[in-house]
């Protein structure tokens, strides 16, 4: 059997048309070249963290479990170095205690924000969880009932930085900057490194002493620089995004300047403390070995992205980024335009899982959210948004953001079921 038909009767077994595989296959070739310059940005990445594995003597005794106190966890100390010269930081913390972005974010805002500080968004309204954090939705222990204050600048229209609103909006109070890389549930761009590097430098030239926090979810290993590359003090984000490849089974990490990282570990741990005490129970090991893949999964996930950007813009769809658009996070949002729509995405990518991919996915009122939130997401870990994966909120216009895949393979795959259930519905023609 030729390999191009042994292929097609697996997809066949598992579900997909052959309308849905002829009409796939054509995008998939005229992204050979882009997907091409996306692995020679995961070489590049993968030696980065090598390179910081080999210079911290990386050795099997680094996995060695600790409990209680775990006073002396070489492991854990050697993980934060590799990731501090991995971000080229001057060091790390990086903790399964951590369990989301969302703890990471609040952890470095509220370790080093204090009564009457000013934190400030230049980038507009943030994620949708970190509402309750900040207080702009009203919240038990949020940074507002702890006398923090909160200004943001919108982008504009087509996406740029207000310059002039973000000076006007600097001052006295104003302790730390808050810039979120990606889009979150907004139609807003995900911004550049470059870019961050440039809001950076604005601030600083207005304010030198003033925190620049980074939200790095969803970005890490996509370019071949970090935010803390470019001046953030302090870089955040999820292990079980990009950086834990897939194998981290929680955690979250801060990167960036000593007196911030040793702030957040103060108040995750207790003053006094710091990052001398935290047991590792025995993930070591994931977190280290998911860190080297990182690289290779984020660049799955990529040109997952980058698939359904083409193959759902060429039937109709709105997308954002488009489908030649730069990258620089591996969201992919797609217009559904419907309830129903939104929903047959995501029971297409329930259905391409590994785990639970008999479910159905339904809407549900989701802890952090205003509205009603469907999510399909069968993973080994829950949660774990590199791995297949995709949500939205049921409102007009209906957006779908899709990201992850473990392998390219998969990403593939669940693409390809989405295109399969909106074809079974009529919602898309294949043309």
């Amino acid at each position: 059997m030729r390999k191009d038909c042994a292929k097609s009767f697996m997809y066949r077994k598992m579900g997909i048309s052959e309308e849905v595989l002829a009409f796939a296959s054509e995008v998939e070739k005229e992204l050979k070249p882009r997907f091409e310059k996306i692995d020679e940005t995961a070489e590049y990445n993968q030696a980065k963290v090598l390179y910081a594995m080999q210079k911290n003597r990386l050795s099997e005794a680094h996995f060695a479990s600790s409990t209680g106190y775990g006073y002396n966890d070489l492991g854990r100390d050697t993980l934060e170095s590799v990731y501090a010269d991995t971000f080229h930081t001057e060091t790390a913390l990086v903790r399964p205690q951590i369990i989301c972005g969302t703890q990471a974010l609040a952890l470095a805002l509220a370790s080093n924000l204090h009564p009457g500080d000013e934190l400030l968004s230049p980038v507009g309204k943030p994620y949708d969880t970190l509402e309750e954090v900040i207080g702009i939705r009203e919240s038990m222990g949020s940074l507002k009932e702890y006398g923090v204050s909160y200004r943001q600048v919108d982008l504009t229209e087509n996406g740029g930085f207000d310059w002039e609103g973000i000076r006007a909006a600097i001052g006295e109070k104003t302790k730390l900057i808050t810039i979120q890389r990606s889009r979150g549930y907004d139609a807003r761009p995900t911004l550049s490194v470059e870019q961050i590097g440039e809001l950076i430098a604005f601030v600083k030239s207005i304010k030198p002493d003033v925190i620049c926090m980074v939200d790095n979810c969803y970005g890490e290993f996509v370019e071949r620089i970090e935010p803390s590359d470019v001046g953030a003090d302090m870089t955040v984000g999820s292990l079980i995004k990009n950086p834990g490849g897939g194998l981290a089974p929680c955690g979250g990490y801060i990167a960036g300047k000593t007196e911030c990282i040793e702030r957040a570990a103060r108040r995750l741990t207790s003053p006094g403390l710091g990052k001398e005490v935290g047991a590792s129970l025995g993930v070591n090991r994931s977190l280290f070995q998911g860190f080297f893949l990182a690289p290779t999964v984020t660049a799955g996930a990529l040109k997952g992205a980058i698939y359904a950007a083409n193959l759902y813009e060429r039937l109709g769809f709105p997308v954002n980024p488009g489908g030649s658009d730069p990258r620089f996070d591996i969201i992919q949002a797609v217009e559904c335009g419907s309830a129903e729509a939104l929903c047959s995405f995501c029971e297409g990518i329930q259905a391409a899982a590994p785990v639970d991919s008999y479910v159905r996915p339904e809407p549900w009122d989701m802890p952090g959210y205003d509205d009603q939130v469907i999510m399909a997401a069968g993973a080994f870990v829950q949660g774990s948004s590199i791995e297949l994966s995709a949500d939205g909120p049921l409102k007009p216009p209906y957006r779908v953001f899709f990201q992850g895949g473990l392998t390219w393979y998969h990403a593939k795959f669940g693409i390809l079921m989405s295109l399969q259930k909106m074809a079974e519905k009529n919602l898309i023609k294949l043309v």
